[in-house]
């Protein structure tokens, strides 16, 4: 959700008083705090200790948990309207385990949405290993998988996982920039 390029909040549908949002890989809380300000009861988990202490610290009243998307969402006890992930947890965890707990999560015709690097190489789909540089100096690099498909893999993997209304397309990069935006878009059944 860039200001000056690409969608907006307007990917996550209807945001706003009375609506429960979920960030998941909420990283710093930019997003989050956005589509808090549009009024939404906005949650936000991240894996990374450090982001979950800055977005903290910028947004004191803000709800950001420190966990990973997999445990966060098997314990949550009332859906939200909309989930979302930004370049996050939705690249960097397994869809088999993470798109059934999305689809759990959510309230009937909730609206997942997620974005992240279009697969960079031809044929190099599937589980893709990652090195995150390391939070603190002096502190390990961290190795994790990246799940990086073609939009209709991933249409296949939500419909396969139940979700409806798939749309999933790669955004054209911005002049002088690289890499697109692979963007998706599912809803839970009614």
């Amino acid at each position: 959700m860039s200001p000056d390029w690409g969608p907006g909040t307007e990917v996550l549908g209807e945001v706003g008083p009375g609506v429960r949002v979920l960030e998941l890989g909420c990283g710093g809380g930019g997003n989050l705090a956005h589509v808090a300000s549009l009024g939404s009861e906005a949650v936000g988990v991240d894996m990374s200790a450090v982001q979950v202490a800055q977005a903290q610290h910028r947004w004191p009243d803000m709800e950001v948990w420190h966990d990973r998307a997999e445990r966060f969402l098997s314990a949550v006890v009332a859906p939200y309207d909309v989930i979302y992930s930004v370049y996050g947890a939705a690249w960097f965890t397994d869809p088999e385990i993470l798109l059934p707990l999305v689809l759990e999560t959510l309230s009937p015709g909730g609206r997942y949405a997620f974005s992240h690097n279009p697969p960079a190489l031809d044929g190099c789909y599937g589980a893709q290993v990652t090195q995150m540089k390391p939070e603190r100096p002096g502190d390990d690099p961290l190795f994790v998988k990246r799940f990086d498909y073609e939009p209709a893999q991933w249409e296949l993997l939500l419909k396969s996982a139940g979700f409806e209304d798939i749309e999933a397309e790669i955004i054209a990069p911005p002049a002088g920039k690289r890499l697109g935006t692979l963007l998706v878009t599912a809803h839970a059944p009614r």
